[in-house]
């Protein structure tokens, strides 16, 4: 679909579309089947923004704190030519190296043009420089018709033709452990870095699909490494790009002239949300910004009690519907018989259990 599709700018209301970054993109991942969520993000709709329109407004961004300590760890770690992550890289990825070169590609001279920056960092990088750190090297990916610049806080590496992503992270690893969603966040953002690495050499084996995570250890600074492998990641990534780019499909299931312009009601716009079907599950509030409104919209549905619950109860679209299944009050329909005997007999092993319990405790004693 071309990005001139003038549906798209009837969505936005004519607004600008809102430009990606790496963490726009890894958070595309994070709900493939939401067609709402696709139509939205092809569009380049602000949703932070239209969620405070319509009155759900979601507490997302860094604290300061956060942000001042990320980007001390990230200098103490590429302090003088990243020499303590070059022993780390030794370490991790089992390099015999004496010295490497390297290369800041955060600027060109006193230039810091994105589209220069660019420019010369698909030079640096294509040229392949031997056994060179590339720092803050600016990266182009395109996004659902977009061109959208990374700008990694981490450093390619290069060592006998393979390219290693460096990610660095200051949430901290304690007794060599991490909190299992930022690994995870980690992982699909640097997931990111390779895809678009990969597009500008045109080798998908020229990257690496082991990243290097460094982190603080323990409660001190001191920085340590480990490889994660991202080749799910990249593989649901790309599934959700190519998604994007034939969402024609879904505005083809739109009614004509529909907007979700910031200057329209606030409820003219929620009618106009719910032409587009979401796919909610509650990890929703935490990777995009209409969680809470699709959480309201959700209220009821099977859907806002999970993955897990959605699928073991498919076919029964509402809490209502499972508990008259459960009680027998609803015999439901064919395709809902063999979820309906489960319920059934779940509902009776339950009851059974909170009778015995009752005559335990009636009894003063305990069996």
């Amino acid at each position: 679909m071309p990005p001139s599709d003038p549906r798209l700018a009837v969505l936005r209301g004519g607004a600008p579309p809102k430009r990606h970054n790496a963490r726009t993109v890894a958070a595309l991942t994070t709900n493939p089947g939401c067609s709402r969520r696709a139509v939205l993000d092809t569009a380049g709709i602000d949703k932070d923004a239209l969620a405070r329109h319509i009155g759900f407004p979601a507490p997302f961004g860094q604290s300061s704190f956060a942000i001042t300590r990320g980007n001390a760890f990230e200098a103490q770690v590429k302090a003088d030519g990243c020499a303590e992550l070059l022993t780390l890289l030794r370490e991790t990825l089992g390099l015999d190296l004496t010295e490497v070169a390297y290369a800041d590609l955060e600027s060109v001279g006193d230039n810091t043009s994105e589209d220069l920056r660019n420019t010369y960092s698909e030079q640096r990088l294509a040229h392949g420089d031997e056994n060179t750190l590339f720092d803050h090297p600016l990266l182009r990916l395109d996004v659902a018709g977009q061109s959208v610049y990374l700008e990694p806080d981490l450093v390619a590496f290069q060592h006998e033709g393979v390219f290693h992503v460096v990610e660095i992270k200051s949430f901290a690893v304690i007794d060599g452990q991490a909190d299992p969603s930022k690994v995870a966040a980690a992982a699909i953002q640097s997931a990111v870095y390779v895809h678009a690495l990969r597009q500008l050499l045109g080798r998908p084996e020229a990257v690496a699909d082991e990243v290097v995570l460094v982190c603080p250890k323990d409660f001190s600074n001191q920085p340590v490494a480990t490889k994660v492998d991202v080749r799910k990641q990249l593989i649901v990534l790309g599934h959700q790009l190519a998604r994007l780019e034939k969402v024609g499909a879904l505005l083809d299931t739109l009614p004509e002239g529909l907007t979700l312009s910031l200057e329209s009601d606030a409820k003219e716009v929620s009618a106009s949300l719910t032409e587009m079907s979401a796919r909610y599950s509650p990890d929703c509030l935490g990777h995009c910004e209409l969680g809470f409104y699709c959480r309201d919209e959700a209220s009821g549905h099977t859907d806002a009690l999970g993955t897990a619950v959605r699928e073991q109860l498919g076919g029964v679209d509402t809490v209502a519907e499972a508990l008259a299944l459960a009680d027998g009050s609803w015999t439901g329909a064919d395709h809902q018989e063999e979820v309906a005997a489960v319920l059934r007999t779940t509902a009776r092993v339950y009851h059974e259990v909170r009778a015995a319990g009752d005559v335990r405790a009636a009894g003063g004693g305990v069996a």
